[in-house]
């Protein structure tokens, strides 16, 4: 079996800090950003089963322990770059490009509609893997199909009939106990032929965003999905929470569905402060927020 280190560009005890839009996390015990989609099959395969693995993006919906992450962190950053246009109306995504590269090229081949996957702070893969969306659209709107790598490095193709699809929620259907995990490689994606399609639509939606987001802080956008019939923000405000904090991190006065790292935030206040708000906003209107954000790792405790 071949060892983790041998493999070129693993590094041990990584930081996560330096790899979330948050800024905060412990170590991974294994860090791995495979420069092709082969590498990262080779490294798969030879990972010893008893080791997790976790696959992350740009680390923009993510919260990382500050007791670090057992196992191996794969990032996707480097991987699957490629963008191309198949036919007239068909475009395949790697999982390591920027939502924000699709939306401008798929304008630049009067594509549409695109322009929303410009609001999405994130990778392909990210978004493929949570159902994405901004400024009315979803990214599984658009999936005609996917290329998959499992934890045995075994690729496959599937359709977009093969998912359960729902808001903010992607699932393989007819999953069975003990399959493997499943990571994104690519997309393709069918979009409709729009001359309309411009850089101006696009610029228009990011200085919406910037206009009610605070982007120059570090944050992991949304924390919450919008329950059924209102918006997670509306209800966090309503409950007096916007500018309420917990050590480094507070809920912005800009958009109380961000939670932002103001200098020297740990996790733990960020994990803190998140079940300070879903509490709060259960008491007073009797509904429970679903994270939109994603926590993973130990705490410092458990680390040892």
């Amino acid at each position: 079996m071949v060892e983790i280190d041998a493999f070129e560009g693993v590094r041990r005890d990584e930081p996560m800090r330096r790899h979330t839009s948050w800024r905060v996390g412990g170590p991974a015990d294994f860090y791995f950003e495979p420069a092709s989609e082969d590498a990262l099959a080779r490294f798969l395969a030879a990972l010893p089963e008893n080791v997790p693995v976790h696959v992350v993006g740009l680390g923009s919906n993510l919260l990382v322990r500050d007791g670090g992450v057992r196992g191996a962190v794969i990032s996707t950053r480097k991987v699957g770059k490629r963008l191309e246009r198949l036919d007239e109306t068909r475009v395949k995504a790697g999982a390591g490009v920027p939502c924000a590269t699709l939306a401008r090229q798929c304008v630049r081949w009067s594509l549409g509609p695109a322009a929303f996957f410009a609001g999405i702070p994130g990778t392909v893969g990210g978004a493929l893997a949570m159902n994405a969306g901004a400024f009315g659209g979803e990214t599984w709107d658009r999936v005609e199909s996917v290329e998959t790598i499992d934890r045995r490095g075994v690729r496959r193709v599937r359709t977009a009939d093969d998912y359960e699809i729902g808001y903010r929620h992607v699932a393989l259907k007819n999953r069975a106990d003990g399959d493997l995990p499943e990571f994104f490689l690519s997309g393709t994606f069918r979009f409709e032929h729009d001359e309309s399609a411009s850089m101006t639509s696009i610029r228009e939606m990011l200085d919406r965003r910037a206009a009610t987001q605070p982007l120059g802080v570090p944050s992991c956008g949304s924390v919450f999905r919008n329950p059924e019939g209102t918006h997670a923000g509306a209800l966090i405000e309503r409950a007096g929470l916007k500018g309420f904090s917990i050590g480094g991190a507070k809920v912005s006065e800009k958009h109380a569905n961000f939670i932002v790292n103001t200098g020297g935030a740990t996790a733990e206040d960020i994990e803190r402060l998140i079940e300070t708000v879903r509490r709060r906003v259960a008491e007073r209107f009797g509904v429970e927020l679903e994270l939109e954000a994603r926590i993973i790792g130990e705490h410092r405790w458990e680390a040892g």
